[in-house]
């Protein structure tokens, strides 16, 4: 191969890795659907474990709220099975 070949290919190279490496910031949530509600999803079901661990039932507080992050749950599981791609 001759240099002027060999100098198109390591720029052609070096330009989609350049291009390949911003694209890939954020990546996972590019390709997945609808990301801001798995991470409300997730964040539902760590403050659920939070509440159930917790020492005190504050005057049955507690089991209401962990109540109403089951309804909020189902409904965003709902909405994800409701978009699907």
């Amino acid at each position: 191969m001759d240099e002027q070949r060999r100098a198109a290919l390591a720029a052609a190279t070096f330009g989609a890795l350049a291009v390949g490496t911003m694209l890939g910031v954020g990546r996972a949530e590019a390709y997945e659907h609808h990301p801001a509600i798995r991470r409300a999803i997730g964040a539902l079901e760590a403050a659920r474990s939070d509440l159930q661990h917790a020492n005190h039932d504050f005057g049955g507080h507690r089991v209401a709220a962990m109540d109403a992050i089951d309804r909020a749950l189902e409904q965003l599981r709902l909405a994800l099975q409701f978009d699907r791609f």
